[in-house]
């Protein structure tokens, strides 16, 4: 009895390592939980504790010419996935990355990338609302990479339907008569040397967004998003400015939101490799169909900002103000809040 269990042992052994080898792949886990507390002024706080965890599967593999393709399914605070994607490398080709979820694809990367300690200044829980160029980034799309020459690099990215919702392989989503249809984005992204060591941490991004809409009868133009800044790292120092643009093809309502203009900046400093610290600021105006009438708003949010990492570990504390968030001028769209935070990583 024992003779035959370690025969069979031994050839599912076998078994295995050929599949193994075959595929020459692997699966690794990663992932980490936050706990917060929270302060807000003015409203009552209600519970103040608060508590995320996250998850990233992350699988690769090599194809017989060299080329190779990772995989990646993250579950971000939710209970099912919140994203996936798949990228296929092929080496002085560029790459290909197949994407659902809220990928961080085309003009979304570039909705705020100024320099921070910790989060974004309206990422810190105040509800400000600001309208952020997304592009094809949170719908099912397709995007080109080109490979990096002269610090140049250049994305393309497509979705084929900017009203649809994910889809399992083998289906397809609905069709929404009157609502938005494809969707097209370009960026390029430069870090330009010029042979000084001084411009070394230069980094210049542009990009544009576009979507049809199926039915212009009912005033709706197409919809059009744009991006523009700079980041500059010397020493411990970070710093950076952007400029974006929304278009949102409204043009019959009068209360209607027509255009969003948003400017945002941030510096953040590295005492050592464990403390950092960051300002930062993003204003946006949000303007109407009859601006004769309705005028503009504009909402304001900036965040003071202190991390330190220990290890697999972090505190993080940042105090925020918002004015006018989401849009409004009412006093109770006024405030601020305290976060402390840790996380701990896995």
């Amino acid at each position: 009895m024992n003779k035959l269990t370690k025969v069979g042992l031994s050839a599912l052994c076998g078994s295995l390592a050929a599949v193994s080898s075959a595929h020459a792949g692997e699966m690794t886990v990663t992932g980490g939980v936050d706990m917060s507390w929270m302060s807000q002024e003015g409203p009552v706080t209600g519970n103040p504790i608060g508590m995320g965890s996250n998850l990233t599967f992350k699988g690769n593999g090599e194809l017989d010419n060299g080329w190779t393709f990772d995989m990646t399914v993250a579950l971000l605070n939710a209970a099912a996935y919140s994203n996936t994607n798949i990228t296929l490398k092929m080496g002085g080709l560029g790459e290909l990355d197949f994407n659902q979820g809220n990928s961080g694809n085309g003009i979304d990367a570039f909705d705020d990338k100024m320099p921070t300690a910790w989060e974004e200044p309206w990422g810190m829980g105040l509800g400000t609302g600001i309208a952020l160029v997304s592009g094809v980034g949170t719908k099912p799309n397709v995007q080109y990479k080109t490979p990096t020459i002269g610090g140049i690099t250049l994305t393309f990215a497509h979705s084929p339907d900017m009203a649809g919702a994910d889809v399992n392989d083998k289906g397809a989503g609905g069709f929404t008569a009157g609502a938005k249809g494809a969707g097209t984005d370009v960026t390029v992204n430069v870090n330009p040397s010029f042979g000084t060591e001084i411009l070394s941490g230069l980094n210049m991004f542009v990009g544009g967004h576009t979507t049809e809409h199926y039915n212009q009868t009912k005033g709706l133009n197409d919809y059009y998003e744009g991006v523009a800044g700079a980041t500059f790292d010397i020493g411990p120092i970070s710093l950076g400015m952007a400029k974006s643009g929304i278009f949102t093809g409204k043009t019959t309502t009068g209360t209607d939101t027509a255009w969003y203009k948003n400017t945002m900046y941030g510096v953040s400093f590295n005492v050592n490799d464990d403390l950092s610290l960051s300002y930062g600021n993003h204003e946006s105006q949000a303007g109407y169909v009859n601006e004769d009438m309705n005028g503009s708003i504009i909402t304001e949010v900036e965040s003071f900002q202190v991390a330190y990492t220990m290890g697999g570990a972090s505190i993080r504390y940042a105090t925020s103000d918002v004015t006018n968030a989401a849009y409004q001028t009412a006093n109770a769209f006024d405030k601020g809040a305290d976060v402390i935070s840790v996380s701990l990583a896995f």
